[in-house]
């Protein structure tokens, strides 16, 4: 008989970090219903809430109206991104002064991958209670996570969250199926509303079918290689990770209420151009596509509105002033197109990423720039890169909307991607 898979891997999920960053913070907000807004407005999401305002059904995406409506004495606080980020670096410090941390996988979750000397049962129980201890003493008494351990990393991570908060749950091999059977298929990380639907209409509708189907079924069932990868890690089996990497950078922002008129938004919007400019030059990329995305105000309490998107080519570019110019003839064209009064919502999206110095321009390339024009356009944007380092974020901009942006709490934070702290300095 094979020898059962050991347990392989530690992960640690913050529990409802935002909210917890604030209730660190801020004393007097200790044991209240909190919750963190994008922006000073009811017409925003909550994107995050503390356990007291979940206790009445408040939830991350839940609009702030409502929220309010549900629980009278909520506090709202807009968010302070760069204080969850340097947080997170303590937390990750802190993790690592116990055991080697193998992978960050968001703002609020880390991964560890276990040696022989450290994946028996007392062994982790042991380590875990002194990853929390550490937390608590040395980072915020506030900040507590919820640990799951299991033989590969996707088990430990669906550990993590069957018990919260402060919770730790093993799964060791001997005993996953029965641990597994209970859970709903969307506890599986990944499988969302559509692959939920897909797996019904094949008739696997519970985790208990699907850990029975074999190797073949499961790759039907998935219409994929995933689906064999998926029979094997529910099962315990280790698998090497399949390697990912960035695609686009781009920028978003919820407006408040006196940047929704049409010009004011054009000037939060460029200021997101040369953000992602920015970004782009310091990861020393090129990008062959810019897509704007505006979304209308809503005509009723603020809710959502219509939204637009489009976008235009570039010949692999990576200085702010093509970039601005691209966006122009976008947001001209948005104009034209898609008739609305005032914008809930801006966002600036760079894609079609290459490494800076693999650029190799067609022979009949047209649209291209001159060498000349394209070194003097980089040597500009460096050039600004360097003052905004040194003496402040907007101390040299290109018509965007400066004030504004001093005011904003600095770059949103996409929970699989942790902003360097330099970006709220841009």
């Amino acid at each position: 008989m094979a020898e059962s898979p050991p347990l392989r891997w530690l992960y640690l999920d913050l529990n409802s970090y935002f909210a917890s960053v604030e209730q660190q913070l801020d004393p007097a907000l200790r044991g209240r219903p909190v919750v963190v807004a994008p922006v000073a407005t009811d017409a925003t999401s909550a994107i995050a809430a503390s356990y007291e305002a979940k206790a009445f059904g408040i939830r991350t995406g839940t609009k702030i109206y409502e929220a309010r409506a549900l629980c009278r004495d909520l506090v709202v606080v807009p968010g302070r991104h760069e204080d969850y980020v340097r947080y997170h670096h303590r937390i990750i410090a802190e993790v690592g002064r116990h055991v080697p941390v193998t992978a960050v996988c968001s703002i609020d979750e880390v991964a560890c991958r276990l040696m022989d000397n450290e994946n028996g049962v007392d062994k982790v129980t042991v380590l875990a209670a002194q990853i929390k201890a550490g937390i608590r003493a040395n980072v915020g008494e506030c900040l507590t996570s919820s640990i799951g351990v299991g033989p590969n990393r996707l088990l430990a991570k669906i550990a993590a969250d069957m018990k919260k908060p402060d919770g730790l749950t093993i799964l060791e091999a001997s005993t996953l199926k029965a641990r597994l059977s209970g859970l709903k298929l969307s506890d599986i990380p990944g499988v969302g509303r559509n692959m939920e639907k897909r797996l019904a209409a094949v008739g696997i509708v519970t985790m208990a079918r699907l850990l029975d189907l074999d190797e073949r079924e499961a790759r039907l069932a998935w219409g994929s290689v995933w689906g064999e990868r998926m029979y094997w890690l529910l099962r315990g089996a280790e698998l090497p990770e399949v390697p990912t990497q960035s695609r686009s950078i781009g920028h978003s922002h919820v407006l408040p209420p006196d940047k929704r008129p049409a010009d004011s938004a054009r000037l939060v919007a460029r200021r997101l151009v040369a953000k992602a400019a920015t970004r782009l030059r310091r990861a020393e990329k090129r990008t062959g596509m810019i897509d704007l995305f505006v979304r209308g105000e809503g005509v009723v309490g603020g809710a959502k509105g219509p939204k637009w998107s489009g976008h235009t080519r570039l010949p692999a570019v990576m200085d702010t002033l093509s970039l601005l110019t691209a966006f122009e003839s976008l947001w001209t064209q948005m104009r034209r197109d898609f008739a609305v009064p005032r914008y809930l919502q801006v966002g600036i999206t760079l894609g079609e990423l290459s490494a800076a110095d693999g650029l190799q321009p067609g022979l009949f390339d047209s649209g291209s720039l001159d060498a000349r024009t394209e070194a003097r356009r980089l040597a500009l944007s460096r050039a600004m890169d360097k003052v905004n380092q040194r003496f402040g974020r907007d101390a040299v901009t290109l018509g965007h909307d400066s004030a504004g942006a001093a005011r904003s709490s600095g770059p949103r934070i996409a929970f699989t991607r942790i902003p360097e702290l330099a970006e709220f300095h841009e």
